[in-house]
């Protein structure tokens, strides 16, 4: 990028004033550099937890970034580009839509950076930006401003600069040194692209400052020590009226506790909480007996299940599950109320009002009661009780009560008066048994659309199995590749496309001189696909999934070289040219046409182009990086070509999909090609991924009894054998 020669010069008061010619990359990096600061925030126990970028924006001490660089209640350290370290006086000011925040520090006579009118800078306008991106400092950056994109409800600068962790809080410049945007976060779409929220909308927090004494600062969220005790670390705090934990424990399993200070009453007493978890893979629920370091009851949804546990010491050798069991009761992904009755000789665990497990177990007594939080589980925890008797708005209302909920809810015309008297006497229980009918509709609804999925998928796999059973040179490939879009895209309608390639070869057909030899032929079927109709070959957007799609590449006229290959291939079948076959060289596929005068090589995905013997060999070396002569090229068998599509698609999908999905594409290619070990294997191993071990033994005892060569067979054994 060309950039002009800038000048800057400097106010009395210190601050860079811009002219009206750009500064140099170069020039303005080192200009900006004092104006630029690292910011460190701490963790538990002192403990780096990240670091940022800010900006000074008055020569007094005011320094502005992201308010979350800064945290909620977490020690910041400033470090400016000299080495100095400031001390943080107070926060200015913040505001946590526009994750903005403004710190003051001890020190005057810093040099601010100008703040401009970010409603001015234009799309395309370049910009720079520094920062400390990996806690690399003050690094510089140089881009362009994309668009305007409102995200979350507030307006937002794209911009295309290389963004990383640490560049957050940085000022985002334009070429005169006015700061238009504050870097705020990276897109998790590409490397290269980033936002930053407008300078116009940090000028009101300037000018009308909400401050706050860091000290003060410093306990915003956090918990009362006069209320609470934590054990083994973790990070709790206040949060919308409740307690919010996240991070692992310091004890095994990622174990930490919160303790209440108030005194358990003797037994017999109760204790409750309402929980919710954002991974039900995770843990967290009550705790009582504890005596403050590893010994303690624990009762609480884990994995989906309820589980009621005795911990003894410190690792997993002194931990005993009581009991454990999956219940209908417990709502995943929700608030769930737990409660304990403690009895003495005895102990009860309830679900939202149910009973799930009672215990006489004696191990443990006396202690504190709270809250416990395993792995790295994310936990929010409300309306703790603890007392001889807690107040219990969970108990389950009656049968018919809950009846008529659910019947007058389906009928849509409102509740009945003598329904809403009923719900009036326990209004939450009312509620959260409407709620739980909701829930469980939506998971059968789910359950409904999995299965639609699993019986469409297997359809099309038969669809596509059936193809192949008589004899393959009958085989449609036009109609195989549509059924393997179809196995992603249950709507596709294949009766338009194969219409619309039957008007395709129509109007080449009539292009066709009653002279016409099939050289010609094709070479006019070629000039209307790709000159004509501007078919081409996806080099800029080659591993995206439509490519591999072939009503896909009959839309956008783009595509992989294998569906292209077959787009001509069934095209000249249906135009009546024989023998243009496929090619599956190694890395390209392409097409040739089989002729006495001599073969030609056509590369379907560069426009069609007529290859000579010398660059097809070129391309195969390019593409393979082997030198393999013309005549070793086998003709791909369709029952190939069809296999080569689909692992394609397999391929591309195995970088976001999971095991159960990536079946889709495998179980296809087992039904066509059953005696393939490769193939076999694959699917065994995704079975085993998706804890489908009996379906997954199958495809191992095949392997055994099979033995194909080039298959390590003793490993197939071990593994089977680790199935039993």
């Amino acid at each position: 990028m060309a950039l002009g020669l800038f000048v800057f010069t400097t106010s009395a008061l210190g601050q860079s004033l811009p002219s009206a010619e750009p500064l140099d990359a170069k020039r303005l990096a080192k200009q900006i550099r004092d104006s630029i600061v690292v910011l460190t925030q701490f963790g538990r126990d002192d403990n780096e937890e990240g670091v940022g970028t800010g900006f000074v924006v008055s020569a007094d001490g005011l320094i502005a970034t992201s308010l979350h660089v800064i945290g909620e209640g977490r020690p910041v350290q400033v470090r400016l580009a000299n080495g100095d370290e400031l001390e943080v006086t107070e926060v200015h000011a913040w505001d946590r839509t526009l994750d903005l925040a403004v710190l003051r520090v001890n020190k005057t006579g810093l040099t601010p950076l100008p703040i401009g009118d970010s409603a001015k800078l234009s799309q395309g306008a370049s910009v720079v930006a520094m920062g400390t991106p990996h806690g690399l400092d003050f690094s510089f950056v140089q881009g362009v401003l994309s668009a305007r994109r409102t995200l979350e409800n507030v307006e937002l600068l794209q911009v295309a600069l290389p963004i990383e962790p640490g560049n957050s809080g940085g000022p985002m410049l334009d070429l005169h040194g006015r700061v238009q945007g504050v870097i705020t976060l990276k897109s998790l779409v590409t490397d290269n692209l980033g936002f930053a929220v407008p300078s116009n909308l940090l000028k009101p927090l300037l000018e009308k400052p909400n401050p706050v004494p860091i000290k003060r600062w410093m306990t915003i969220g956090q918990l009362s020590q006069k209320a609470w005790t934590t054990v083994f670390g973790g990070h709790w705090r206040r949060k919308g009226g409740g307690i919010h934990v996240s991070h692992a424990g310091e004890s095994f399993g990622g174990r930490t506790l919160c303790l209440s200070t108030r005194d358990v009453p003797e037994t017999p007493f109760e204790l409750a909480v309402e929980v919710k978890i954002d991974d039900e893979s995770g843990a967290a629920g009550l705790a009582w007996a504890a005596d403050g370091g590893d010994r303690h009851y624990g009762f609480y949804p884990s994995a989906g299940q309820m589980r009621l546990t005795r911990f003894d010491g410190a690792n997993v050798f002194s931990w005993t599950i009581l009991d454990q069991r999956l219940t209908r009761h417990y709502l995943p992904g929700d608030w769930n109320r737990l409660k304990v009755r403690n009895e003495g000789n005895r102990f009860y665990c309830y679900v939202n009002g149910h009973l799930i497990f009672e215990s006489s177990d004696r191990g443990l007594s006396g202690g504190r009661a709270g809250l416990a939080k395993f792995r790295n589980t994310v936990a929010s925890f409300r309306n703790f009780q603890l007392g001889t008797k807690v107040q219990d708005d969970s108990t389950p209302i009656a049968p018919s009560l809950g009846q008529a909920l659910i019947s007058e809810s389906n009928l849509g015309s409102g509740f009945t008066e003598e329904t809403i008297t009923g719900a009036g006497k326990n209004p939450a229980s009312a509620l959260r048994h409407l709620d739980a009918e909701a829930k469980r509709l939506e998971q059968k609804a789910a359950k409904l659309r999995q299965s639609s999925e699993q019986l469409h998928r297997r359809l099309v796999r038969d669809q596509l199995a059936a193809l192949f059973e008589a004899d393959e040179e009958s085989v449609d490939l036009f109609q195989a590749s549509m059924l393997i879009a179809k196995i992603d895209d249950p709507a596709i309608d294949v009766a338009h496309y194969e219409q619309q390639l039957k008007m395709m070869a129509g109007e080449i057909r009539e292009q066709f001189g009653d002279g016409d030899d099939e050289k010609v032929r094709l070479n006019k079927m070629l000039g209307f696909l790709f000159r004509e109709n501007g078919f081409h070959g996806s080099r800029q957007d080659y591993y995206n999934q439509a490519n591999s799609y072939m009503n896909r590449v009959l839309d956008d006229r783009e595509g992989l070289p294998i569906t292209l290959s077959v787009l001509v291939m069934e095209l000249a079948r249906r135009c009546g040219i024989p023998d243009v076959v496929g090619v599956g060289a190694p890395g390209h596929f392409i097409v040739k046409h089989v002729r006495k005068g001599g073969d030609q090589y056509i590369d379907p995905f560069d426009g069609g182009k007529l290859l000579t013997i010398e660059e097809t060999e070129a391309l195969v070396r390019e593409n393979s990086g082997r030198s393999i002569p013309v005549s070793e090229l086998p003709v791909s068998s369709k029952r190939e070509i069809v296999l080569r599509m689909l692992r394609n698609l397999m391929g591309v999908a195995q970088q976001k999909d999971a095991p159960a999905d990536l079946l889709r594409y495998v179980e296809p290619m087992v039904a066509i090609q059953p005696d393939s070990a490769f193939d076999r294997w694959a699917r065994a191993v995704l079975l085993i991924q998706s804890r489908r071990f009996d379906a997954a033994k199958e495809d191992l005892e095949w392997l055994l009894q099979a033995k194909p060569e080039g298959m390590d067979l003793e490993r197939v054994l071990e593994i089977y054998q680790s199935l039993q």
